[in-house]
């Protein structure tokens, strides 16, 4: 099982950080140790000073496929999800000011909440999926998939010429602006709609 995550996504996140407008999508991974487990807090590691919260629709994929066309990329997944991409962003900043990669920022232990899951078939059209986040009750983050730059199937399209992908894996698909800095005793909570799909403390 991996996890592909998928960045500069959407433009509003894209200005908000001063990053420039990608020609192709970003696409970088987390292991499967970067999950934070079930029930368990979000403890801020001691390597960063500024960890921020990136809320996204995710995607459950549901069969092998490679180099899969836009057209079938509806096949493999049947359902929609939500998490948060936590990042070290001062860490980040340093690894991109060197040319290095951004794993250390991006798929460190616990960096990757994955909330629950909603049958896509409950969904009229899921290029057009509203979910926002909650940090301690004010809405922060707030966004639509119709907003994406790549919608899912696309990204599946693409992903897929470069990855195998397998029953399992989950696609993080980008997160839209009103990312910030989360501290200790942060409550953070997903929704969908409306739906609530997690929600996570922060220490």
């Amino acid at each position: 099982m991996k996890l592909i995550c998928i960045g500069r996504n959407y433009t509003d996140h894209i200005t908000e950080l001063e990053n420039e407008r990608p020609a192709e999508p970003v696409v970088f991974l987390k292991p499967d140790s970067a999950i934070l487990l079930k029930h368990q807090p979000f403890f801020i590691p001691d390597f960063s000073q500024e960890v921020h919260h990136e809320v996204e629709i995710l995607v459950k994929i549901n069969r092998i496929g490679k180099y899969i066309d836009k057209k079938f990329a509806h096949k493999y997944y049947n359902e929609i999800g939500l998490g948060i991409d936590f990042t070290a962003r001062d860490l980040q900043a340093k690894l991109k000011s060197k040319g290095l990669p951004w794993e250390k920022a991006k798929a460190f232990d616990g960096a990757a909440v994955i909330g629950n899951w909603i049958e896509k078939k409950e969904f009229n059209d899921v290029n057009n999926i509203a979910f926002f986040l909650k940090k301690n009750d004010t809405i922060i983050q707030n966004g639509n998939t119709s907003h994406m730059l790549w919608k899912i199937d696309e990204i599946i399209e693409y992903v897929s010429k470069y990855f195998t992908l397998k029953i399992g894996d989950i696609i993080f698909t980008g997160t839209p602006a009103g990312v910030s800095r989360v501290v200790a005793n942060d409550q953070l909570t997903g929704f969908i709609e409306n739906k609530q799909m997690f929600s996570i403390t922060v220490k």
